[in-house]
């Protein structure tokens, strides 16, 4: 089996960590821990596990920290024993091909993604299992480090994997192999918005559009479709595509503070060495870059009383201002993964969330949208209702029209999200979940 793996070793890390300044390619040298590789395909290692071939995979920025080896051995989850020996990609779609006399909820020929990324109580077998795991959410596991096995062997980026059969998920017939690797993201996201919703007329500002970030502001849009939503873009394609799935307002980083306190009513005040701060900012903002800077910019961007919830994932040390948690009482939540969710007094995993979601309302087998007022541009009836009010009053739907200018939408920069792309396929299907029970709580 060919694969890429990166082998945990704290002192060659350090090494590489401190040649990559001035020597950016030692993360491809032998120096690297990372391997690419062809080992032999292990045997099932008992009766509940099967064997997977691999069809597609994604690459996640996750992937590409690990690769690049931007992990400081000092960050918590570093410092948990367990896995020594990290299979890189997750974002999979395989097909059974073996599968072990105890495998019960999967068949040779059953399409899977990967369910869980490491080891729990599930699939060690540990009974009676933790709290969080009897729960369902097994990425919070207590004991996923005790070394009991459940590591599954492959990750998306090899030939194939060996893995529990609870480590697995079976992905209905009706969804391609795209859209089946798409589900994964649109769980992490969906579990993220659904961590801190966002009340009717309530302000969200979404910082980071990449693909996750993306996810978030669909998932608000559909799940909370009375709320305004602000998205924080970077590149021009990135902005085109956060309006396309329901974003109110766009921000540049360049113009962050002044346009944050613009759209919110805010105060912005300038203190001394460039320090920036706005009273009545955000009712919750959900940071999905996940740096020093954002975090400590998402704490001064989210009104007294509000919440930030990290999305982003880093394994790099931070230096940050914390005191608005106290001074404003902002509260910081964290979001890992995806798990169990509960909507309309109805509990699933974030998984089956989305794919019933992407199989659309059960009377017809697709998905239906409200009508919009004439004018609307954009899906979902509060959000497509400003957008054409904004149009009514002489304006673009977006602040500043930029979403009209030539030298932005047009731009001759390639667009990571063209129009009929999978992603846009997919990640239009969550707006099912507005015209389902989830609407209601």
């Amino acid at each position: 089996m060919r694969t890429i793996y990166l082998d945990k070793d704290i002192p060659k890390a350090l090494l590489v960590r401190a040649l990559r300044p001035v020597w950016p390619g030692v993360v491809y040298s032998p120096l690297s821990l990372t391997r690419c590789a062809e080992i032999v395909d292990p045997p099932l290692p008992g009766p509940r596990w099967v064997r997977v071939r691999n069809r597609l995979c994604g690459i996640c920025a996750s992937d590409l920290s690990i690769l690049l080896v931007e992990a400081d051995p000092r960050v918590a989850p570093v410092a948990l024993p367990g896995t020594n020996r990290i299979y890189l990609g997750h974002e999979v779609v395989g097909e059974v091909t073996e599968a072990g006399p105890g495998v019960s909820a999967l068949a040779v020929g059953d399409r899977v993604i990967l369910n869980a990324l490491g080891p729990n109580c599930l699939n060690q077998e540990i009974d009676p299992p933790c709290r969080h795991c009897r729960e369902g959410n097994v990425g919070l596991c207590e004991n996923a480090s005790l070394g009991r096995g459940g590591d599954t062997v492959g990750g998306g980026w090899s030939d194939g994997m060996v893995a529990h059969e609870t480590s697995l998920y079976r992905v209905p017939d009706e969804l391609d192999d795209e859209a089946a690797a798409m589900i994964e993201p649109l769980s992490v996201s969906v579990h993220a918005a659904l961590r801190r919703l966002p009340e009717a007329g309530e302000r969200a500002l979404v910082v980071g559009c990449g693909t996750i970030g993306l996810g978030v502001i669909e998932a608000l849009r559909a799940m909370a479709p009375e709320s305004e939503i602000t998205a924080m873009a970077r590149y021009p394609q990135q902005e085109a595509m956060a309006s396309r799935l329901g974003a109110d307002e766009l921000i540049v980083h360049e113009e962050s503070y002044a346009e944050v306190a613009r759209f919110t009513g805010g105060k912005l005040y300038e203190g001394a060495l460039g320090s920036r701060m706005i009273l009545g900012g955000y009712d919750v903002v959900y940071d999905c870059v996940g740096t020093g800077r954002t975090v400590e910019d998402s704490m001064r961007w989210a009104r007294a009383g509000g919440t930030v919830v990290l999305v982003g994932m880093s394994l790099k040390r931070m230096q940050v201002d914390l005191t608005p948690a106290w001074y404003q009482e902002v509260a910081l939540i964290g979001t890992y993964s995806h798990g169990m969710e509960t909507r309309g007094g109805r509990r699933q995993s974030t998984y089956d969330l989305i794919v019933d979601a992407a199989r659309g309302p059960a009377d017809d087998g697709g998905v239906r949208h409200p009508p919009l007022p004439a004018g609307a541009v954009a899906r979902g009836g509060a959000h497509g209702a400003r957008q054409a009010q904004r149009r009514d009053q002489g304006g673009a739907g977006l602040p500043h029209g930029r979403l009209t200018r030539p030298t932005r939408a047009q731009s001759s920069r390639p667009s990571a999200f063209a129009p009929g792309d999978e992603y846009a396929k997919v990640a239009g299907s969550i707006y099912a979940l507005s015209m389902k029970d989830l609407m209601s709580s």
